[in-house]
């Protein structure tokens, strides 16, 4: 497939449009008729007042108390929050506005087609009757946006829409000005002030055929504008010409790290492509780590969920593409902010249990790690933090980097253990966890815990496992209780034979978060091959099944596809991504959190078709979630053995991938033809045994530049040497 997608106008809403980004600058391209719209975004423009500070009072003792006794009261007034006058209730990042294009009387817009690879964005319209076309591009370096106009639009003219329109009676409550408006000068646009953050200028000039935008921030209204006004000087001084070239570099050079994948599914095959194309955009090295939205805010509204971080699978989501599509640098800002937080996270550790050597991490947080609070269930989820540490782990897995190890992750991973260990107990010969929660089951209600749930079991776990791996790599000493814990504590709460929540819960509707299962994946702490385990799964699936998606959220569904790839049901995989397609984007492909149309999900829809109760809440989970599942099929690793094409459809004819990373730093390539595996290509970083589980009925052969062996077995290791690669053939 081409990576180049044409979206046909009108596109007549905010999150219809085409989105460009930088991470930290966005872009979202929409409109009708004359009218060109583009709504800018910051991911860094933040209020940072509000929230809830951790303090004695949340403590796990004090916590445990009021869950014990049903003292629902005092449980409320612990994490109540205490909102100052003039002030809002927790952070957010703000909207910034949109500026319109009136492209003059006649013109029709006709379509926009994004050229993934060039990073650049071809409106065509047509005005007296011609077909003309102007261009956009974003620098990849700054908050800087470029229009190229064809001289058909010489009379075109650019309009402020400052977000005060639409919210300024929302933020007149929270203490904030009109925005300053720019007219003439050096800029147009204008200024938004904030009452205890930096101001927000976004401004914007034509000179000949170039329209230039900038969104910049200052410490006062007149360095934020003369910061803007110097963005759109140097962008036009570069001209359009310039910039479009740097942003192909920059893209050419995204792409060839990428790995190119061959599906014989157009639906998957578009969204793997426009799904790494906006992983790009939303989470580039040089930006802001990724929220919810990233810099894709609506200028209509408060962003929904305050477009903070939420580690309960969220921010996971939003990054595991990087994994599998070989671009672990993304990762590095979101690692370098979490490693930011380190005193807080020493703090609300400490405030919780009572050490000093602990990290603990609430579910819902700003760049700050300031807890949005109110949301008791969340805020003791210790599994968020678990499951960052596990990413960091991961990251270390597939680079091999033992620098990053023992500077970030392993400390990290130590501290989130060391709180897990306090909340631990003894009963008899067996550990038990005796207050746990399954992320957002039952939401804040008094009965939304219990003891050993099971996504707390699978997250502390995994987390034994990997320290012990990471200790004996550092040359440390593991700490005696991680065996303890894995020789005593369940891998999963089990009723009836089958997973369930918590003690005595099994699940009883659909529900969004498929967290009892997330021993499944992403924890992979079940082996699949046990046929003990094997039976426990196959249960807990099929009562899962009956549950339904009637209760699902968009970004849930290509979580849903997983699992069922790591169990062997690949036709149930790729339905479940066509579904994500259908009813979980728009008709501008904008990734929806809730329902686009009724009849699969009750997620913002009635049960008969009619008008959904919130459009268009986009978030980016979703579309990353599919991207990560399209990788699934093709290849996961699960403990510790690579598995290729396990979710791929038999009736898919030809499918390959190149250069898919895996665990270990290796690079692995694989074609298969009519349900023949026909070769697989391994590079090794670094060195080490390659595992997988053998593609082949019979033996195979191992091609090195050395000479030929012969492999056989269920399962295949391959010894290699740093920077050699091997061709796997069927022995036959």
């Amino acid at each position: 497939m081409s990576r180049t997608h044409t979206w046909e106008f009108p596109l007549p809403r905010t999150h219809t449009g085409v989105l460009l980004g930088n991470g930290t600058l966005g872009a979202i391209v929409w409109g009708a008729g004359p009218e060109l719209r583009i709504t800018l975004g910051r991911a860094d423009h933040w209020d940072h007042r509000g929230g809830m500070p951790w303090t004695e009072k949340h403590s796990y003792r004090a916590i445990r108390e009021c869950l014990e006794q049903g003292d629902e009261q005092r449980l409320r007034a612990l994490f109540e929050e205490k909102v100052r006058e003039g002030e809002p209730r927790r952070p957010t990042v703000l909207p910034v506005g949109r500026v319109d294009l009136h492209l003059g009387e006649g013109a029709t817009l006709q379509s926009a087609t994004l050229e993934m690879e060039r990073g650049e964005l071809v409106v065509t319209l047509e005005k007296a009757g011609e077909t003309c076309t102007l261009r956009v591009v974003m620098a990849m370096d700054r908050p800087v946006l470029l229009l190229l106009l064809p001289d058909a639009l010489k009379d075109a003219r650019a309009r402020s829409v400052p977000a005060w329109e639409y919210v300024g009676e929302e933020l007149k409550k929270v203490s904030y000005e009109p925005p300053v408006v720019l007219e003439g000068g050096e800029i147009a646009g204008w200024v938004q002030a904030c009452p205890a953050d930096p101001a927000l200028c976004a401004g914007y000039r034509q000179e000949g055929s170039i329209l230039s935008i900038a969104v910049e921030r200052g410490e006062s209204v007149a360095a934020a504008r003369d910061r803007a006004a110097r963005r759109v000087a140097d962008a036009l001084a570069r001209g359009y010409r310039e910039e479009a070239e740097a942003s192909r570099l920059w893209w050419q050079a995204y792409w060839d790290s990428v790995p190119r994948v061959e599906i014989p599914n157009e639906t998957l095959s578009f969204l793997y492509d426009y799904g790494m194309y906006k992983f790009a955009a939303f989470t580039n090295p040089d930006g802001v780590p990724a929220t919810l939205q990233g810099a894709w805010v609506e200028e209509y509204r408060l962003p929904p969920w305050s477009n903070d971080y939420h580690f309960n699978i969220n921010v996971q989501l939003c990054y595991q593409p990087a994994y599998h599509g070989n671009r672990l640098e993304n990762l590095r800002p979101l690692f370098q902010m979490i490693d930011s937080w380190r005193e807080v996270l020493r703090h609300n550790a400490r405030v919780f249990v009572g050490i000093d050597d602990g990290v603990m991490l609430p579910h819902a947080v700003d760049d700050r790690c300031t807890c949005m609070g109110g949301f008791w269930t969340g805020s003791i989820d210790h599994g968020c933090t678990a499951w960052v540490a596990l990413m960091m782990y991961r990251y270390y897995r597939y680079t091999l980097d033992r620098d990053f190890l023992r500077e970030t992750a392993y400390p990290f991973m130590h501290g989130a253990m060391r709180v897990y260990e306090e909340m631990l107990e003894r009963e008899g010969e067996r550990l038990l966890l005796p207050v746990s929660v399954s992320p957002e089951y039952r939401g804040a209600q008094m009965n939304a815990w219990g003891r050993n749930a099971s996504f707390q079991l699978a997250a502390i776990h995994a987390l034994c496992e990997a320290l012990e791996q990471a200790a004996a790599d550092l040359g440390e000493e593991p700490r005696p209780i991680w065996r303890e814990i894995r020789e005593r504590l369940p891998r999963a709460c089990l009723m009836d034979g089958q997973i369930i929540l918590w003690e005595g819960t099994p699940l009883e509707e659909s529900h969004r978060h498929h967290s009892h299962l997330a021993g499944i994946t992403p924890f992979d702490i079940l082996d699949l091959e046990d046929p003990v385990w094997r039976g426990h799964i196959e249960r807990s699936l099929r009562h899962w099944i009956l549950m339904g998606p009637g209760l699902w959220s968009g970004w849930c569904v290509p979580w849903a596809s997983m699992i069922h790839s790591r169990v062997g049901n690949a036709e149930a995989a790729e339905l479940l991504l066509e579904v994500f397609d259908r009813f979980y984007t728009n008709e501008g492909h904008g990734t929806l959190h809730d329902a686009a149309a009724a009849g699969f999900s009750l997620m913002g829809m009635p049960a008969i078709q009619g008008p959904p109760s919130r459009p268009d809440l986009m978030q980016m989970d979703g579309g990353m979630g599919a991207v990560a599942a399209i990788q699934e099929m093709l290849l996961h690793t699960r403990r510790g053995v690579n598995y290729l094409f396990a979710g791929v459809p038999a009736r898919w004819k030809r499918v390959s991938f190149e250069r898919m990373r895996t665990d270990g730093a290796f690079l692995v390539s694989a074609a298969r033809e009519k349900g023949v595996v026909e070769y697989v290509t391994v590079e090794s970083e670094a060195g080490g045994v390659f595992r997988a589980r053998n593609p082949w009925p019979g033996a195979a052969r191992v091609h090195r530049a050395s000479g030929e062996e012969r492999v056989e077995g269920t399962f295949l290791e391959i010894a290699m040497h740093p920077g050699e690669r091997v061709v796997l053939r069927p022995a036959g």
